[in-house]
């Protein structure tokens, strides 16, 4: 028995067959070409082909993992329409007489080392995905069909990585886990596997080809891998696998069922979603409704700022789908690792500590006046809650409600109907805990984003991979902060929830009641496994372990 460690993408048990999964070798030949004309029309029929393709890889990861995972697909096609990208790889057709697979590999090679040299976490990640379309340009030029390198029985597959349209492409149904020696477990291929509840194990170190044919066993649980294993083994990761199944079909008898505690406690839990197009997840999984409609999803899928009408539309699809429940959709949090070029938005040494959010919005009104007069002509349909991102001081808050009453003004004056809502901020800075009792008496609700307050109480660039290891999720400085931030918004009558990656910790959950959290907004699978966990706490009992001094 050989065991592979690495890092899991997803806790589950994969058993099964490897399948070694390789990419078609492409052998390009530098030589001229001979008919310069019939290669430039050559390029540009692929292009069009491998936008189409795109398109339907959006479609198909939109049905399977959801709009947030489906992005990816809109990116690539809008990458396949550079005019700077498409105009190089001309250049070399017309100009140096190459083939158009000679053209497509120096001018994509050429922009994905653009892209791998920056300083920015996310623009070098996109390095990747240019590397990607051109795999996809390169196949329709070729003639390479790339679902034919998956088989026809259901399997492990064993690769060096995966790129996000390939894990699209996999027939689930023959797939049982996936094996990378690369990656990372935050890559959009990761995302996809854990959106498609695929368990996955990513920085193995080598795949081998002796492998091929072999029986494995991906636990998930243990960050490993088990390369033939022993026949005990064996039958104790099956009856696991067989525990899970389990556990997932009773997970299904509580929808419907309340999420209080043993003693009468009852919270609420909401669901984390990126766009209109993830109201078929909330609804599936039961949420009570909506803690974090991330707006700026909006502007990343468009090529321009988006309308007034356009925003209305989103907002108010939402609302109506999910009426009485509550939604609370978050203002623009553009910027930091989320960037639109239409923005024009200049490139910062410190970009999670810059012009981002709300402090984008509050220095170009026109741009923010639009978004609140969409959310406030959408609150008509739907039960609304209008969050502020990145709020630091009550100076700040004063000049969004400000900018929001103006707004109303405006649409009353225009005989607009505009319904009830409630406004908050998210608290995501130690300065906003700080002054949490001066902002509880101006807000309505506070929902503490964990995942940047972690990043800016403990100094810890959360897309900076090299400092995993100094990274402390739990640490006592952030659970003190959370405490401190419920208390205040108590005192002033606000009630306070949680939005960030902690909120989906089930071994905090006990904590969180404890401390009196008010809601969990998690990502739509966890809610069943939160309303299980939240089920079975009695609050009576003394605390099993103090995580947080007062």
């Amino acid at each position: 028995m050989q065991v592979v460690t690495g890092k899991s993408v997803l806790n589950g048990i994969a058993i099964g067959k490897i399948k070694i999964y390789k990419a078609p070798k492409r052998e390009i030949s530098s030589d001229p070409a001979q008919n310069p004309e019939a290669e430039l029309e050559c390029f540009e029929e692929a292009v069009e082909k491998a936008i189409e393709q795109q398109n339907v890889l959006y479609e198909k990861a939109l049905a399977s993992a959801g709009e947030s995972s489906a992005e990816i697909f809109e990116v690539h096609a809008m990458m396949l329409q550079d005019d700077d990208l498409i105009d190089a790889a001309k250049e070399i057709i017309t100009s140096q007489n190459h083939t158009a697979e000679y053209a497509v590999k120096q001018a994509f090679d050429n922009q994905a080392k653009v892209f791998a040299e920056m300083d920015d976490p996310y623009l070098r990640a996109r390095s990747a995905d240019i590397i990607d379309i051109q795999q996809s340009v390169l196949n329709i030029l070729m003639g390479i069909s790339a679902d034919s390198m998956q088989g026809t029985e259901p399997a492990i597959l064993a690769a060096e990585d995966f790129a996000p349209s390939e894990t699209v492409r996999l027939d689930k149904s023959l797939l049982l886990g996936m094996i990378t020696s690369e990656g990372s477990t935050n890559s959009h291929t990761a995302i996809l596997a854990r959106s498609m509840n695929i368990p996955a194990l990513v920085q193995c170190g080598q795949v081998l080809d002796e492998w091929e044919g072999k029986l494995a066993i991906i636990d998930g649980y243990n960050s490993c891998a088990y390369i033939d294993p022993t026949p005990d083994l064996l039958e104790s990761l099956t009856n696991r696998r067989k525990e899970d199944e389990k556990k997932q079909a009773l997970l299904q008898e509580l929808k419907g069922k309340t999420n209080t505690t043993i003693d009468g406690r009852t919270i609420n839990v909401f669901a984390n979603i990126g766009s209109p197009a993830d109201i078929g997840q909330v609804q599936q999984n039961d949420a009570g409704g909506v803690g974090l409609f991330r707006s700026e999803f909006i502007y990343l899928n468009s090529k321009n700022y988006p309308t007034e009408s356009e925003q209305f539309e989103a907002y108010r699809h939402a609302l109506e789908s999910l009426a009485p429940k509550l939604v609370v959709i978050r203002t623009c949090d553009i910027g930091a690792d989320k960037m639109v070029d239409y923005m024009n938005l200049e490139k910062e040494a410190n970009p999670a500590l810059g012009y981002r959010a709300i402090r984008i919005c509050l220095t170009r009104r026109d741009f923010f006046k639009t978004q609140l007069r969409a959310l406030l002509r959408a609150s008509a349909y739907g039960n609304l809650a209008i969050m502020f991102p990145m709020i630091i001081s009550i100076r700040e808050l004063r000049e969004c409600r400000d900018l929001l009453d103006e707004c109303r003004k405006e649409l009353e004056a225009e005989n607009v109907r505009i319904g009830k809502y409630q406004v908050g901020i998210m608290v995501e800075t130690p300065a906003a805990v700080l002054c949490a009792d001066e902002l509880a008496k101006e807000c309505d609700f506070f929902s503490i984003g964990t995942n940047d307050l972690t990043q800016y109480t403990c100094a810890i660039d959360r897309q900076n991979a090299k400092l995993e290891p100094f990274s402390d999720t739990h640490h006592p400085a952030v659970l003190r902060e959370i405490r401190m931030t419920i208390e205040a918004g108590h005192r002033h009558n606000c009630w306070v929830g949680i939005c960030g990656e902690l909120g989906a910790d089930l071994s905090l959950t006990e904590t969180f009641l404890r401390m009196g959290v008010d809601e969990l907004s998690v990502n739509p699978a966890s809610v069943l496994p939160l309303r299980k966990t939240i089920r079975g706490i009695d609050l009576r009992l003394p605390e099993k372990k103090d995580e947080v001094q007062k």
